[in-house]
């Protein structure tokens, strides 16, 4: 008789606190056979108390990670790949979803919290204010891996909007410089949280004008977001509408 075949789970650990996981995740993750994390990101303390047998994929290639996960499933067990944040935020896994297309295996995404909402949380800031922004880019600076020219720093900067900037504090010089190129004024607000929910979380705040030197005295390098934009503004009172007396809408009439 086949043993059955389960799709292969792709899940959102979230930022790093481990109550910060989906009730669904913890479900999974309890249920799993085989958990591969990414064992750089991903906080261990999610792990603890799982059946499951673990591989750490920081030192893995993308071939030995196939390599686990489809002989898992074609074993009869549940197989659960999880990413740190949310998957669909450079997650990677669009190129291990096309492995197992062309190893006819199913698959499932399930959602976390994105490091940028919680760094947003972390510095208790609304990322969409009335009036002032009503657009978030999530973004990074090109490094070793390269950005499209269209969407560097400086070009998405001309909107000044709310930006969540992954993967580029170890730039932070240059970001700052390609912020200011684009628009920004030197007087934006702009908040790094490194390990955003983890017990080791840090908040810099400063302005484009500050930031880049009090980031340097900190010493933070990596694992960290970046958000800009005059949202963090702290001395800002825009109010929505939405409860606004005044402001009718289909459940409330406006006084």
């Amino acid at each position: 008789m086949n043993k059955p075949c389960f799709p292969v789970t792709f899940l959102g650990a979230g930022p790093g606190d481990p109550e910060l996981i989906t009730v669904k995740g913890r479900r999974l993750l309890d249920g799993a056979d085989v958990i591969v994390y990414a064992g750089s990101l991903v906080n261990p303390a999610l792990l603890e108390g799982v059946r499951a047998k673990i591989y750490d994929s920081a030192g893995m290639d993308l071939d030995g990670i196939m390599a686990v996960m489809v002989e898992a499933v074609r074993a009869g067990k549940k197989v659960v790949r999880l990413h740190t944040g949310d998957p669909a935020l450079y997650g990677a896994i669009r190129e291990q979803m096309h492995r197992l297309d062309r190893e006819n295996i199913g698959y499932e995404v399930v959602p976390g919290v994105s490091s940028a909402l919680a760094a947003a949380a972390a510095v208790k800031a609304e990322l969409t204010v009335p009036e002032l922004t009503q657009t978030v880019i999530f973004t990074r600076r090109a490094g070793r891996t390269p950005v499209p020219e269209r969407e560097s720093l400086s070009n998405l900067a001309t909107i000044q909007a709310s930006m969540c900037i992954f993967l580029s504090v170890s730039m932070m010089e240059q970001v700052v410089g390609e912020l200011l190129a684009g628009g920004y004024p030197p007087a934006t607000p702009v908040a790094v949280v490194e390990k955003a929910t983890w017990p080791q979380e840090r908040i810099v705040r400063g302005t484009l004008a500050d930031i880049g030197g009090r980031v340097q005295a900190s010493a933070i390098r990596k694992t960290a977001m970046i958000l800009v934009g005059p949202a963090l503004g702290e001395n800002d009172k825009t109010a929505s509408k939405l409860y606004d007396a005044g402001f009718s809408h289909e459940y409330r009439a406006g006084v």
